[in-house]
């Protein structure tokens, strides 16, 4: 009787529901939802009972829990030991196990934590009438997407299916602003290199930009084939619409997997175009130095010669000699000169 009197209530009439219990450390949000439209907050120790009413599911969110935590939320919905040891864990890879009639799901976030691309995991456990979330390191919070469910009962009524469908659609989104993050310092890299003052690049930085890339490629790949894999209902019954959706994360998957590779590619080529730009720079160095080295040669060679003080030297006796010898190092550098001005050494 009083959930019927719930459910007939309007949506802005929540005095009537049960008291809101105080929000305990790693819980964010715990809630109960029936017919499109939440109840009310729900206690750990409640949640298993509101699962099972019929018509109801259970969504509750977890911040880095402890393992009493996640302990009491196996109690309450029957999670597999497996499960939870590799929810208490981070590092753990994307992946799609079920257990039973429930499915858990490792996905990997990413957001940009200074100029690096930080990444954090949820860990979802799906099943008839609950859905837990479990998030660890940087990892952006969830209130939006219950929020945005919330505010939709068409969208809610669907349960909790639609529930994993949001939150999976919600990291997917957020790869699209570390891309676009990403994007926005590759081209700035592409300018310094190619621009009219060709500045030196940093190879760490290069590396380093990679090497996240690499991460967020491992971090999206895997999840494409956890969603083909709900598409197909392999793991739990969809409905059409169900599926569709998940295909719809699956394209999105698809193109930043697209953007990751091409980013990586052009990374790839600034770096080879930098190395080619440096060995340039170098080699008209060195043709500079040549150049300067063979005209200065020649002064140094006449120079030397008539510097041996050998006692018989014809040239030694001419009374013009000295001019003679300045003016053929004049010609014959000047000569030299503009023989690499026209080669284009100097």
């Amino acid at each position: 009787m009083q959930t019927a009197a719930l459910l007939n209530a309007p949506d802005e009439n929540v005095a009537d529901a049960p008291l809101e219990p105080s929000p305990e450390r790693g819980v964010v949000a715990a809630s109960v939802y029936a017919g499109g439209k939440r109840l009310s907050g729900v206690a750990i120790e409640e949640a298993g009972r509101w699962s099972r009413e019929p018509g109801h599911f259970v969504w509750i969110g977890l911040l880095e829990p402890s393992e009493e935590l996640l302990r009491r939320v196996q109690l309450q919905f029957g999670l597999h030991d497996l499960a939870i040891e590799d929810a208490a864990q981070a590092h753990q890879a994307p992946k799609l196990e079920q257990y039973g009639e429930d499915a858990f799901i490792v996905a990997r976030t990413a957001q940009m934590v200074g100029d690096r691309i930080g990444f954090g995991e949820t860990h979802l456990f799906v099943g008839k009438g609950h859905v837990v979330s479990v998030r660890h390191g940087p990892s952006t919070s969830y209130g939006s997407v219950r929020q945005r469910c919330e505010s939709c009962r068409v969208v809610l009524s669907r349960g909790e299916h639609y529930i994993l469908y949001a939150i999976l659609d919600f990291i997917v989104d957020q790869y699209f602003p570390v891309l676009q993050a990403v994007r926005a310092e590759v081209d700035e890299i592409e300018d310094q290199v190619f621009g009219e003052r060709c500045e030196g690049v940093d190879v760490k930085r290069l590396y380093m930009l990679r090497r996240d890339l690499l991460r967020l490629r491992n971090a999206a790949l895997p999840l494409a084939d956890v969603c083909v894999r709900l598409q197909h209902a392999e793991v739990i019954e969809l409905d059409a619409p169900m599926r569709q959706l998940f295909r719809d994360v699956g394209d999105k998957l698809r193109r930043v997997q697209e953007d990751i590779d091409s980013l990586r590619e052009l990374l790839a080529f600034i770096f080879e175009a930098s190395l080619m730009t440096g060995q340039a720079e170098q080699t008209a160095v060195a043709r500079k130095l040549t150049a300067w080295a063979a005209i200065l040669a020649v002064p140094t060679a006449i120079a030397g010669i008539y510097g041996m003080n050998f006692e018989h030297m014809p040239e030694l006796k001419s009374e013009d000699g000295y001019y003679v010898v300045l003016g053929a190092m004049v010609m014959i550098c000047a000569t030299l000169f503009f023989a690499f001005r026209r080669s284009k050494w100097l």
